[in-house]
């Protein structure tokens, strides 16, 4: 038995230190350090030329928004009029209420759920809907409050929108570098957010569509060798 702890640890402390080395390889390819960027009236006004090519309008005068997200392991129907939000994962089901959480109401196979255990599942949901909502409508969040836009000159000589978010969401202080199509359409955007340690890791925003009420949303984005899917999207008034 001893020989065999062993022998677990020492695989253990391989695969520890292959991770290691692995993570420092990806570190010293994809690491880039935080652009500056130019902040002023041109910034907003490239912002405003993304919104407009994306329908912006209709996504102010949207409703109702649904989806899924994880391959339909989260799912959403978010009443944006009115700040309430469904959100079914596994067998829990939250109405979460974005204005006032506490008064958000929670159940488990469709019995309600009270106490520490009703926190930790709002806590929860509230993580689920800042994730899966902003890679479905990140473009439409550039002008919101706590919002800082600024024009960085990209390699190739065109411009890009970079946003920083000073405060909303769940990690406040993330920066996105959003690289656009000379319409002004995103095409993808570079991050530097707190739960990922590399900076400057790059994702697509693909299979854009037009929902029923002229709404503009992507489908999927490619972030290095992985695909992830918007499932099932409505928006509608």
């Amino acid at each position: 038995m001893k020989k065999f702890l062993e022998i677990l640890f020492i695989l253990g402390a391989g695969m520890v230190l292959i991770s290691l080395v692995a993570f420092g390889i990806l570190y010293s390819i994809y690491n880039e350090p935080l652009p500056e960027g130019k902040p002023g009236p041109a910034a907003d006004a490239l912002a405003e030329k993304m919104l407009q090519a994306i329908h912006g309008d209709a996504y102010q005068n949207t409703s109702y928004l649904e989806w899924s997200f994880r391959n339909g392991a989260h799912t959403y129907k978010w009443n944006k009029a009115n700040g309430k939000v469904q959100v079914t994962w596994q067998d829990y089901q939250v109405k979460l209420n974005l204005n006032n959480p506490s008064a958000s109401e929670v159940s488990e196979n469709g019995v309600l759920v009270f106490g520490e255990a009703e926190k930790e599942l709002i806590a929860k949901a509230m993580n689920y809907f800042n994730n899966d909502s902003f890679w479905l409508v990140a473009p439409f969040k550039i002008f919101d409050r706590g919002t800082k836009r600024s024009i960085v000159t990209l390699e190739d000589g065109t411009k890009g929108l970079m946003v920083s978010y000073a405060s909303g969401g769940t990690t406040p202080g993330d920066t996105y570098l959003w690289k656009l199509l000379p319409n002004g359409f995103p095409r993808s955007y570079q991050m530097w957010v707190k739960i990922i340690p590399i900076g400057g890791l790059e994702a697509s925003w693909d299979d854009w569509q037009i929902m029923e009420n002229g709404l503009a949303l992507p489908r999927s984005h490619k972030l290095g060798p992985f695909t992830f899917h918007i499932g099932a999207a409505r928006a509608y008034n």
